[in-house]
């Protein structure tokens, strides 16, 4: 039977009032705890790069990590994490970017992507997409060509698509 997104919304939990009062949380740890969602997951967001060529995944701290290691590994390519600032040992490249309330810096290998990589950003949620924007300014600022942005969720009336829309974006889930 081919998978669709209504079955993978099932393994994600609401959690209203978090991290403050009136916010709905979309929780994925439940899905994490689940093979048969994981997989499902998995399929979905691969679905998606069938004849693509991908030289890299760029994974975002730290839920992007979970599937952007899952995609690499199924892809057979190297993974490439974006971290917070401090994490990463060799030289680095980092932007800034606007969140709700205040400002982020993120930082990547500047000799983690080379001119002309064909390169997968993978994500957990795109909700107003600063994260998003920031991470795809550094990869093509190291010459990375972007052949996908990939989310799990995206919760689409916060409109962090409209930030990166110049790339092609694909989510498991919408909401």
């Amino acid at each position: 039977m081919k998978h669709n997104s209504e079955n993978l919304k099932q393994y994600i939990t609401d959690v209203p009032d978090f991290p403050k009062k009136g916010i709905g949380f979309k929780d994925i740890t439940s899905l994490l705890e689940s093979p048969e969602g994981t997989s499902l997951c998995l399929e979905l967001l691969l679905s998606e790069l069938k004849n693509k060529q991908i030289d890299k995944v760029v994974g975002i701290e730290s839920r992007g990590f979970f599937f952007g290691m899952l995609l690499a590994q199924s892809l057979n390519v190297p993974f490439v994490p974006v971290r917070k600032p401090g994490k990463l040992p060799r030289k680095v490249i980092t932007q800034s970017f606007d969140l709700e309330y205040g400002s982020d810096v993120l930082e990547l290998h500047q000799d983690a992507i080379n001119p002309g990589d064909k390169i997968l950003i993978h994500d957990d949620v795109l909700a107003t997409g600063g994260t998003a924007e920031a991470v795809c300014k550094m990869v093509e600022s190291l010459g990375g060509q972007i052949v996908q942005c990939n989310f799990i969720m995206k919760l689409d009336f916060l409109e962090g698509f409209k930030k990166i829309e110049s790339h092609p974006i694909y989510a498991a889930i919408s909401y």
